[in-house]
């Protein structure tokens, strides 16, 4: 199988550590998404962006107005709209009046919803364990340590501009 040009490919041991590993983690990254957002499609006839807008009505229990799911995802209002009238449609979202504000909306799982989201996750939970299996189990608590350390050294830092 001939390997595609990732975002590492034309580094040498003369570019600067610091950016070598910064292209490595995108290019790990871009590798974990194209191959969970494959299975998605081939098994569920789903994307990314639509697991990933009922996994945060999963994670909220109480649903969420649109705007939220537009900052947890980072997207645009215009994407978040989009998606919510396709899985609206499908059965698999409702949406009601925002208590207090007739302009808004709160999005919730309809049962249906719920259990297709279940098997969706449970399986990209399988996806995901199988990507890291190269790894054993101190090698992720250790990845995921430093990921840590690095994402309150990038938090940080951006608090203070």
């Amino acid at each position: 199988m001939i390997e595609r040009a990732d975002r590492e490919s034309r580094l040498t041991e003369a570019d600067h550590l610091s950016v070598r590993v910064w292209l490595r983690m995108l290019s790990c990254a871009t590798l974990v998404e194209r191959r969970a957002a494959t299975r998605l499609r081939q098994t569920f006839a789903t994307t990314l962006p639509r697991f990933d807008f009922l996994a945060q009505l999963e994670r909220s229990g109480n649903g969420l107005r649109m705007t939220e799911i537009s900052e947890r995802m980072m997207v645009t209002g215009g994407n978040i709209t989009r998606i919510a009238d396709q899985l609206e449609s499908e059965g698999l979202i409702a949406r009601s009046p925002a208590p207090g504000d007739r302009r808004a909306s709160v999005v919730q799982l309809t049962p249906a919803g719920e259990q297709a989201f279940a098997e969706m996750a449970r399986r990209h939970e399988g996806w995901i364990v199988e990507m890291f299996g190269g790894l054993d189990e101190l090698e992720r608590r250790t990845l995921y340590a430093v990921l840590a350390k690095l994402k309150r050294h990038l938090s940080a830092t951006e608090r203070k501009r």
